[in-house]
């Protein structure tokens, strides 16, 4: 199976990275909803707008990784910097610039074209809490970003990227748990009588 999945998405990369991330995507977005407690508004409808969301980002980031391949390459050329170095003995030199490039110059500019995506999907507007997950380029996506592309298999790389969307769904779901249960903790100090 896994060797039928590298020669498909090999064969057709850009379907590939959409199916990818449609059914990654919004399997991390279910998972962090599940976690807060919430659920998806709209019912199937908006779930198949979201996932055909989350399939365009995936094409959109396929794309990006192969431009940010040539970028990065010319980039450190030009600066004089070795694209086979190793950081500490364990980061591909290469891996670590190419995530820095793309989560710098075009990450931002994906989630805004997410949200914008995800308000025509629900019929919302605004882009209230971005500023959050644009702070997630540099503690999550730079350093799983630099792991993914360590990863000599290109076809590859866009898969992981879709798996590790569904990590950090994980991890912002059980993060707004924390704070719910720490609101609920002071407004219960708040109503509780002072003891004498």
């Amino acid at each position: 199976m896994y060797e039928t999945m590298l020669d498909l998405t090999a064969r057709w990369p850009y379907p590939a990275a959409f199916v990818e991330f449609a059914v990654l995507g919004m399997i991390g977005e279910w998972i962090s909803t599940l976690l807060r407690r919430s659920r998806i508004p709209g019912g199937i409808p908006v779930v198949a707008g979201k996932m055909l969301g989350w399939g365009i980002l995936g094409a959109l980031i396929k794309l990006s990784f192969v431009g940010f391949d040539g970028f990065t390459r010319s980039a450190m050329s030009s600066l004089g910097l070795p694209a086979g170095y190793l950081i500490a003995g364990i980061i591909p030199s290469f891996a670590l610039c190419k995530s820095i490039f793309a989560n710098l110059f075009f990450g931002p500019q994906m989630m805004l074209f997410h949200r914008f995506e995800d308000n025509l999907v629900t019929r919302r507007t605004g882009y209230s809490g971005m500023k959050p997950a644009i702070a997630t380029l540099a503690w999550f996506w730079i350093p799983a970003h630099t792991f993914t592309f360590s990863l000599s298999n290109p076809e590859m790389q866009v898969a992981l990227a879709a798996l590790e969307s569904i990590l950090l769904g994980v991890i912002l779901g059980l993060a707004d748990l924390s704070r719910e249960g720490g609101k609920a903790r002071k407004r219960g100090r708040k109503a509780s009588p002072p003891v004498h």
